[in-house]
């Protein structure tokens, strides 16, 4: 009998477990914490400072700009090459799309 407890373990640590976390949803926060801290090391300078990753959900990666110069900036010309380097890094299901809004 313990030996079949033990099994069942096992299998739930082996199989169970990882959808568990998938339902909840905790890979995806665990996603999110990562690209927030790399956020600086892919834009950096003057972007990485007045700029900040503050939601990823479902695929879409949300960052607050403080200048609607900025919002322009990273919008119209910056943005699909800092979505290329966050696919790169994080994979291509991970990040689908960056919004930007000023705040």
């Amino acid at each position: 009998m313990p030996y079949r407890l033990e099994l069942r373990f096992i299998f739930f640590f082996r199989v169970g477990l990882p959808k568990l976390i998938q339902r909840v949803g905790s890979s995806e926060r665990l996603y999110e914490t990562e690209v927030i801290e790399a956020w600086s090391k892919i834009v950096r300078g003057f972007i990485a400072a007045h700029s900040a990753p503050v939601a990823l959900r479902e695929g879409i990666l949300y960052v607050r700009v403080l200048q609607p110069a900025l919002h322009y900036e990273l919008e119209q010309i910056s943005k699909t090459e800092i979505l290329r380097k966050l696919k790169q890094r994080f994979g291509a299901k991970t990040i689908r799309d960056i919004r930007f809004t000023v705040g």
